[in-house]
């Protein structure tokens, strides 16, 4: 078998498992996914049909299974096989607590489906692979919470919720969330406030109590990204002087910080940032190289690092 056809097999082997794992499927996005033409897509699909795959749908609108069609287990490679291993080592430490459980429950399906040999393998190199994780692990005191919001994003119904604030103050919101994502070692909910009529973003392990409702989203909401980019939460504007030495071991991390530009000086680099994580996260991130840096403004960031500093010491 050439070279031609071993790259068909896979590639009409691939677009089988899309149509198992998708209510939909454009042949435009199955063409650029695998970078060749739509023809080539037409065709690929017409062999698939010519097998015996039921495919309901046609070129132009979208294909997909035949509702109620049973294909056999997924076969996995090697490859795929020792990828998941070191998924599950990344989700047992960084994953949410609400989705460790339903995590696992899906691993030991992927396992059952496993030929012997690859059951082997898992065997003999899970306990070859750690990830060590230098930060306490945040708890929270409502089971499945990100299940509870994830199903509210996908039947697009408000939720309401019980918020404690970083200055303890409790508020109660009806919320319409975006989507979920984890930065500074916590998860966050991006959604619309209807209390602030703007978007906000709200730390998870600070709901103290949350339930869906029956009330629709008001709008439709486009990818998460698209809001966090354009967030409307207040910003605050930095200025810091940091010495040449250290540039190198922040160029990478300051850019989550609210990073918007740098002028080198005889004294040093002085960076620009605007910043929406003054109270709690830059503060952190800055304490790294301080004795490095010197704020040239605001004063107020001045205080709160004294302050961390001094409850740090504490400890000490």
């Amino acid at each position: 078998m050439n070279d031609h056809y071993l790259k068909k097999l896979d590639r009409v082997t691939a677009i089988l498992t899309q149509l198992q794992s998708k209510p939909l499927v454009r042949a435009q996005d199955l063409a650029e996914k695998f970078e060749v033409s739509i023809r080539t897509i037409y065709r690929d699909v017409k062999t698939l049909e010519n097998a015996g795959i039921p495919i309901v749908g046609e070129a132009g609108s979208g294909y997909s299974l035949m509702d109620g069609y049973k294909l056999p287990p997924v076969m996995f490679t090697k490859e795929e096989v020792l990828s998941f291993i070191t998924a599950e080592k990344l989700m047992q430490k960084f994953s949410h607590q609400s989705l460790g459980s339903h995590y696992q429950t899906a691993m030991e399906k992927v396992r059952s489906v496993l030929k012997y040999s690859d059951k082997d393998l898992i065997q003999n190199i899970e306990k070859q692979i750690d990830v060590f994780n230098y930060h306490a692990v945040s708890t929270n005191s409502i089971k499945n919470v990100i299940p509870v919001i994830l199903e509210s994003i996908a039947e697009k119904t408000q939720l309401t919720i019980e918020y404690k604030t970083v200055h303890s103050e409790v508020s109660n919101r009806t919320i319409e969330a975006v989507g979920i994502f984890f930065e500074f070692n916590y998860w966050y909910i991006m959604a619309f406030c209807t209390l602030r009529k703007d978007f906000r973003q709200f730390r998870v392990d600070r709901i103290l109590q949350i339930s869906k409702t029956q009330t629709p989203f008001s709008q439709e909401y486009g990818p998460i990204n698209d809001y966090r980019r354009n967030s409307n939460g207040e910003k605050t504007k930095v200025r810091l002087l940091v010495e040449k030495k250290v540039m190198g071991h922040i160029v990478n991390s300051k850019k989550y910080y609210g990073f918007i530009g740098e002028t080198e000086t005889a004294r040093g680099v002085e960076m620009t940032f605007e910043t929406e994580w003054i109270e709690e996260g830059f503060p952190r991130w800055l304490i790294t190289f301080a004795d490095y840096a010197e704020i040239l403004e605001p004063d107020s960031l001045k205080i709160k690092l004294k302050n961390l500093i001094t409850n740090l010491s504490k400890n000490l």
